[in-house]
């Protein structure tokens, strides 16, 4: 992910959907940094939770243990509505090109104010699930141990205000935001295809145009990648968080047990996208390999359709197309 933002924060590669990539990639960073510390520790060091439960559930490490599930639930929520915002973003440009530079620079403005306003509510809106998460401690023979308190999801007891908190975080963070992006998505996915099949039929257009098109029509296709890879995700445990809260005994008969395997998915989802913007973006392409492997040249260039372009031909060039190659809206 570290690459994904040092291509994407190229000056040439400044538009809406590229700020929103970036910012999902610090996102994303963020999520993946806390787990490494986490895993290690009572993963690898402490494998089996009953040995030297001590050291495994120091104060340090429990409070570290509440801070990892506070930040990895406020940059996950970040990620899955900045997702949200890249399907929306995309979806507004190809019904409403940006046909002049200042016209594109104000859409980056508006995109720079959305993404400061997802990452403020986000954290905002997950203040209580920050307070339901006490840390408590206890006698184990003449050594303090320290827990997390037990909510008693699904079980008789459980306290309104825990189901309410549950019930926000199933909505706000998993089932509205899959929605909104599978609404989007497939809204992406139509206005595609028609736009392809009236250029095609109306315009008659030349091979070259074809391949201008085929490629602006390959970062929506990409786009709608990211977001089928955060539905795949994300939607199930949106569900099993809704069980969890409707079904006794659903919490720690599956919900627990699942645990481990959707933070995995939810990391892989999180380390594929660079894997993505190569293969299918000729330009972050492009530009990985010249930042990369070509540091030495002066005067660093790309191509566009074997035309090689200069930083400044290329900041020319993508201030004045509307069928740019790539990650461009």
């Amino acid at each position: 992910m570290s690459f994904d933002l040092t291509v994407l924060t190229r000056k040439h590669m400044g538009t809406p959907v590229n700020q929103i990539l970036t910012w999902l990639a610090v996102s994303d960073l963020l999520t993946m940094v806390s787990y490494i510390p986490f895993a290690l520790h009572f993963y690898c060091q402490f494998p089996n939770g009953d040995e030297q439960l001590h050291e495994r559930n120091s104060h340090a490490w429990m409070s570290f243990l509440v801070f990892h599930i506070n930040i990895t639930s406020t940059t996950h929520t970040i990620s899955i509505w900045m997702c949200v915002t890249l399907a929306i973003i995309r979806y507004i440009h190809i019904t409403n090109p940006t046909k002049t530079n200042g016209f594109r620079l104000k859409r980056i403005q508006q995109t720079r104010i959305v993404i400061i306003i997802v990452y403020i509510s986000s954290a905002v809106v997950l203040i209580p699930n920050y307070l339901s998460n006490e840390l408590h401690e206890t006698l184990q023979g003449n050594k303090t141990i320290y827990y997390l308190e037990d909510l008693k999801l699904g079980r008789p007891g459980t306290e309104s205000t825990v189901l309410i908190n549950v019930w926000m975080y199933a909505m706000i963070a998993k089932l509205v935001p899959c929605l909104l992006m599978s609404i989007f998505g497939g809204l992406l996915v139509y206005n595609i295809h028609v736009k392809i099949r009236h250029r095609r039929k109306v315009l008659q257009i030349s091979g070259k145009s074809s391949i201008r098109l085929s490629e602006h029509s390959r970062t929506t296709k990409m786009l709608i990648t990211v977001i089928t890879l955060f539905i795949v995700t994300e939607l199930p445990q949106g569900v099993l968080i809704v069980c969890s809260a409707c079904i006794d005994n659903f919490f720690d008969n599956v919900y627990q047990p699942l645990g481990d395997v959707m933070d995995i998915m939810a990391l892989v989802n999180n380390s594929i996208n660079f894997v993505l913007y190569c293969s299918m973006s000729t330009k972050f392409r492009q530009t990985f390999v010249n930042l990369y492997f070509c540091a030495g040249r002066r005067g660093r260039t790309t191509s566009y359709n074997g035309v090689a372009l200069t930083d400044k031909r290329i900041r020319r060039f993508d201030s004045n197309s509307n069928n740019n190659m790539l990650l461009h809206s």
